[in-house]
């Protein structure tokens, strides 16, 4: 049974830090490109980063230089490292599991919540 399990979520001050993580089971995680991806109320859900199975890494504008995706692929585990949270980073944060080779197969967890507020 294809599991991914987010945690870390959770109420944190602007300028703060938390660091969500994504377990997975389930399928071949080191054939998968991972993902986060997020979604604020009243909007689309929309990319933050992805790293490959080549460990080549991506992120959407908005947290460049802030966030850091990461994977273990020992520990079935894909990290996500949010430093200098913005109230605007507020969303449900959801993680995203796509072969490789076929994308049309991918795996999405239910999510975790990050509120950024004083």
């Amino acid at each position: 049974q294809v599991q991914l399990v987010e945690s870390g979520g959770g109420l944190v001050q602007p300028g703060g830090s938390l660091r969500l993580s994504c377990a997975a089971s389930g399928f071949t995680f080191r054939m998968y490109a991972m993902s986060w991806y997020r979604q604020a109320p009243g909007k689309e859900r929309e990319l933050v980063a992805g790293v490959t199975t080549g460990d080549s890494t991506n992120y959407a504008d908005s947290v460049k230089g802030r966030f850091t995706i990461s994977r273990d692929n020992a520990k079935n585990t894909a990290d996500l490292q949010m430093n200098s949270l913005k109230p605007e980073d507020t969303a449900v944060y959801y993680c995203n599991a796509r072969h490789q080779a076929w994308n049309a197969i991918n795996y999405w967890g239910k999510g975790t919540l990050v509120t950024v507020s004083s």
